[in-house]
């Protein structure tokens, strides 16, 4: 029996090795991030449509507020500031109106993993651009 010898790199092996071999290995560690995550009492996304299991942090709720914020239409996303601490959001800038930080702050309580929202620092524009 003839065997034929290929001239194949040995990293292209060793890429294609790793590149099988993967999945397998990231597969343990999100279940085991999921595990610890529940157990550290942070939220997941639950959303049927959502593909992370990644649990909701105080990065992932300013994301999510200000990208809520943005997509408003009664809202100026733009001028207004958002910074979480433990689920607790601060919103800071200016607004046209009462009305408008109103709207905000119900956007931002709707996000889901926000505990509370601090509107005091929302300042209403003063009248005639100054």
């Amino acid at each position: 029996m003839k065997t034929t010898r290929t001239n194949v790199p040995w990293w292209l092996g060793t890429a294609l090795v790793a590149a099988l071999a993967a999945p397998v290995a990231l597969a343990a560690p999100q279940q085991q991030g999921a595990d610890r995550a529940q157990s550290a009492g942070m939220a997941e996304p639950e959303e049927e449509g959502d593909q992370s299991n990644q649990p909701i942090n105080d990065t992932w709720i300013t994301t999510k507020v200000k990208a809520e914020l943005m997509a408003a239409d009664d809202v100026d996303g733009t001028d207004i500031d958002v910074d979480t601490v433990n689920g607790t959001v601060t919103l800071s800038g200016s607004v046209k109106d009462k009305a408008e930080a109103d709207r905000a702050k119900a956007i931002a309580k709707q996000v889901r993993g926000v505990k509370s929202v601090n509107s005091a620092n929302l300042k209403v524009a003063k009248a005639g651009g100054g």
